[in-house]
């Protein structure tokens, strides 16, 4: 298809298809959003609906096209498919178009800059982030390269920034934020993206010119005066620069590639298209937080997904079963952010957790304020979105009366706490500015139950504008008029079938059937002929409908003039909104830590402890899903590693998790699961728990957990806490357990991390007799009328099983297969030490006490009777005589008060089969 001869419609499509190349354009002619030829074909094929033919003076094309009123749910489908979506809307009325109805791009929807409600997937943050990079010569990298992060939540305003010193650092905080975008110029390659941000992140290379120092700190220039003190680098400058300009274009602004865009943003609630407004910039957009990943608490991807914070961590995972879930008592949109926020960054500060846990712990005990304040706070709109579609001149009557109604519970807020003791309630008090004069000004203008639509009337109050009742007078005067004309005219005519009636084509109208025309009147004149009847106008009639339509014209215009204004004045006191949601967040997210405490038997911890002493800790999430939940305690003290042994099932990875929970809701400021706890600051929780694999990047399950391995054992410090579940399971027995305790050695002499390590590689434990800092720490089991019984409770020493075989059994496995599998155990028990088997791909090749095979199994004391052994190792003296010293050792080892009759049987068989090969 040739463009120079394209229709002056299609002409103009194919201009925006340029302009904005990277997305489809929705193209809306009357009542749809239409898409032609190759845009057509794939947006019927991705919506499912039907495509059909244009034909004009250039010839037949594909066209498709979906509903202007039910486009949301249609823009959902191609958002998820990975199209960007152009919205061109027509911004002029058809009947004052001289040609061809003019339209441009008022909005590019994108993952990372959606504001519409029916796209926006709950209250979550919904954040696109912007990555910069600099050279630094003279800064505190001395040379190094100096990364600037920045993140928007457009439908909210907040808005983040901070400068790393490498993409793994930026990995850190992409963790934290999980932006559903990200936007970089052409100096991020994709090799560094890929390293950054998550996969799911949608990729959008942006303008260089946008990410320009000198153009990045006009831009930031025009929203924050003192940004150039708020940030520290150009790196950082440059990324907030480059996301603005990428959020105004999404609005509808200036694109280096697109050109200019004059028009903004259609207002959703039938907005008229003359009265686009013209700026694109974001007005509500009042704060630019500079922060310090140092200053809080890191949880990385990996610590995240594998401590469940969010989601479940299993596809099958069911619903409410994540941290953020099962702690979620907010009332309102705002406390349910602003505590998401909270477990994204616990602190490090402890006055500031103490303050938080000060609030807490008043709740905790006032109930009847606890519960006062929640019943209120579930009054309160999500007022941060609420303000950003004010400000951006989208938001409709009933937006602004759910502002009333929030800021109608502020003062109710305000008399719950004026009784409140401490200081932390008690500045939060102060900051709950009513913002009286906005609530008065709203309720004065808007009507209680106005119509979703701003042209349909009914919006603005009787007596709020003399003018306005004037007109609305005369529209009533008419309109009564008419209806009395009905009854007047039956009763002067005798025709009693005669009705008055109107329609949007011919307005009013005087019906007369046929049989009565006789006696229709001079000076009716004939407006419409009907198959039965006609319809006539009177010159009074006439005259009445003109005036009546003269004041509903003049009274939906001036309405909508009163309400704009109104939405403008509200829009002027954005910040104040904006303060006073935070506020209203921070009180809503203090009432739910505190109704979880008092609902669950939560504690207050004291952090910054100089130990680990946890005495009855639980896991937050198992315990509402467990009818029965055995307590755990933890004794430690900073740097000490604890090989964590037992059967499988046993419980040794839920109560590393646990531990590392309780770590993180005492730096969020929670209470935490446990009847007493003392806490160091933690900086960083290390994770290496669960097998996973990357197929699509290539990399085995043993390929992932060595790159999770590598990651603890570069940034762990002295602070961290470390998780390791199975390190080393993922090769040969021998190489696994030597992968195993190097990795534990180095965490123990080089950095001095807290490790919890659960493992099947019994051996390691003898790691407690040869580093000072290890213990051992193991799961029992007991033998009950010949069945294997799990316990759940910690004890110290290490374990002398593994049970794998009656786990098995327990799981469904054929009786068969077990029968054979514990003939296969008891013949390799019988037959004496081998060489390991190097195929092994869980635990090591583990035998039935537990060793690697042909290893001998510590005793259950702490620390163990001997160290680790070498899994080939025969314990016999070199001169084929009895190693007399080496069974006194292991017959010494033995617990007869924790070992059941099977283990001593076995421990028999294993001590007899030494003396015979010996001999």
């Amino acid at each position: 298809m040739d463009p120079e001869e394209l229709t002056p419609m299609l002409s103009q499509y194919y201009e925006l298809c340029a302009r904005y190349e990277d997305s489809l354009v929705l193209f809306q002619v009357g009542d749809f959003y239409e898409t032609f030829c190759a845009a057509a074909e794939t947006t019927a094929r991705l919506c499912e609906i039907t495509l059909t033919k244009r034909e004009d003076s250039t010839g037949r094309y594909p066209m498709a096209g979906i509903p202007v009123d039910s486009a949301e749910s249609y823009i959902e489908t191609l958002l998820d498919a990975g199209y960007r979506v152009a919205v061109a809307d027509q911004v002029e009325a058809p009947a004052e178009a001289s040609g061809c109805v003019e339209r441009a791009v008022t909005r590019v929807v994108t993952p990372g800059t959606l504001t519409e409600a029916a796209l926006l997937r709950g209250a979550d943050n919904n954040f696109v982030a912007a990555l910069a990079v600099d050279d630094d010569t003279d800064g505190p990298l001395d040379g190094g390269r100096e990364y600037g992060l920045a993140l928007l939540d457009v439908s909210t305003g907040d808005f983040y920034a901070t400068g790393l010193a490498s993409l793994s650092a930026v990995a850190d905080e992409a963790g934290r934020f999980v932006p559903s975008e990200v936007v970089v110029g052409p100096d991020i390659d994709d090799d560094a993206v890929a390293e950054a941000f998550p996969a799911e992140a949608m990729v959008t290379r942006y303008d260089s010119v946008a990410f320009d120092a000198d153009v990045a700190r006009e831009r930031v220039g025009t929203y924050f005066a003192d940004a150039g003190e708020t940030l520290a680098s150009d790196a950082e400058l440059r990324a907030c620069g480059a996301l603005l300009a990428y959020a105004e274009y999404t609005r509808g602004g200036y694109h280096e590639d697109a050109g200019a865009v004059d028009d903004g943003a259609v207002d959703e609630s039938g907005l008229d298209p003359a009265e686009v407004p013209a700026e694109p910039r974001l007005s509500y957009l009042n704060h630019l937080t500079r922060y310090d990943p140092r200053e809080y608490m890191l949880l990385d991807a990996v610590a995240v997904r594998s401590l469940e914070l969010f989601e479940p961590r299993h596809v099958h995972g069911a619903a409410g079963t994540a941290l953020a879930d099962v702690i979620d008592e907010t009332a309102c949109a705002l406390g349910r952010r602003e505590l998401t926020d909270w477990l994204r960054r616990p602190l490090l500060d402890t006055d500031r957790i103490a303050a938080r846990q000060d609030a807490v712990g008043e709740l905790v005990r006032d109930v009847r304020t606890r519960e006062r304040l929640h019943e209120r706070l579930a009054d309160v709109y999500d007022i941060e979105r609420l303000v950003a579609r004010v400000s951006r001149g989208r938001a409709n009557a009933r937006d602004l009366r759910s502002l009333h109604e929030t800021l109608a519970v502020v003062p109710d807020l305000r008399d719950v706490l004026v009784d409140a003791e401490g200081e932390p309630l008690q500045r939060l008090r102060e900051r709950l500015d009513p913002v009286a004069d906005v609530r008065e000004a709203i309720d004065a203008a808007v009507a209680e139950d106005p119509p979703p639509e701003l042209t349909e009337g009914g919006v603005i109050r009787k007596g709020y504008d003399e003018r306005l009742d004037e007109l609305r007078a005369t529209e009533r005067e008419g309109k009564r008029w008419i209806d009395e004309l009905e009854a007047s005219e039956r009763e002067r005519t005798g025709v009693d079938s005669l009705k008055v009636g109107h329609n949007q084509v011919h307005g009013y109208y005087i019906e007369v059937t046929d049989p009565n025309l006789d006696a229709v009147p001079d000076e009716y004149q004939r407006r419409q002929t009907l198959k039965n009847s006609e319809r006539f106008v009177t010159p009074a009639l006439k005259e009445r409908e003109d005036e009546i339509l003269r004041a509903t014209e003049r009274a939906d215009d001036l309405e909508y003039e009163l309400f704009r204004d109104l939405r403008d004045e509200v829009a002027a006191e954005a910040e104040r909104i904006q303060a006073l949601a935070a506020a209203v967040a921070d009180l809503d997210a203090l009432v739910a830590l505190a109704t979880v405490a008092a609902e669950h038997g939560y504690t207050r911890p004291t952090v910054g402890a100089d130990r680990f002493a946890i005495e009855g800790g639980r896991h937050p999430v198992v315990e509402r899903a467990e009818e029965r939940f055995v307590p755990n305690g933890t004794d430690l003290d900073p740097g000490t590693i604890a090989v964590i042994t037992g059967p499988n099932m046993s419980g040794k990875s839920t109560y590393m998790r646990q531990v590392a929970l309780v770590c993180v809701l005492a730096q969020v400021g929670s209470f935490v699961p446990a009847t007493a706890a003392q806490l160091p600051v933690v900086d960083r929780v290390f994770t290496r728990v669960g097998a996973s694999d990357d197929i699509a990047g290539g990399r085995s399950t043993f390929m992932v957990e060595m790159t999770e391995v590598a990651d603890i054992l570069r940034a762990a410090t002295p602070r961290s806490l470390v998780l390791l579940d199975e390190v080393g399971r993922g090769t040969s027995t021998a190489d696994g357990f030597a992968l195993a305790r190097a990795v534990t050695e180095h965490l123990h002499d080089e950095v001095g991390a807290t490790v919890l390590f659960a493992t099947h590689h019994h051996d390691l434990t003898g790691l407690a007799a040869d580093l000072p800092d290890a213990v051992n720490r193991h799961f029992p089991a007991t033998e009950r009328d010949g069945e294997v019984v799990f316990r759940h409770d910690l004890q110290p020493g290490a374990a002398t099983a593994s049970y794998g075989v009656e786990v098995a059994d327990a799981a469904g496995v054929p009786e068969s297969v077990v029968a054979r599998a514990h003939e296969l155990l008891a013949r390799e028990t019988a037959d004496g030490a081998g060489q390991p088997d190097e195929s092994a791909g869980d635990a090591g090749g583990s035998g039935r006490d537990g060793t690697a095979s042909g290893g001998t199994a510590p005793a259950a004391g702490d620390p163990p009777a001997s160290g680790g052994t070498d899994p080939a190792a025969v314990s016999v003296s070199g001169d084929g005589g009895h190693d007399v010293e080496r069974l006194v050792a292991e017959l010494d080892a033995v617990d007869l008060g924790n070992t059941t009759p099977l283990e001593a049987l076995n421990r028999l068989s294993e001590l007899k089969r030494l003396l015979d090969e010996s001999e």
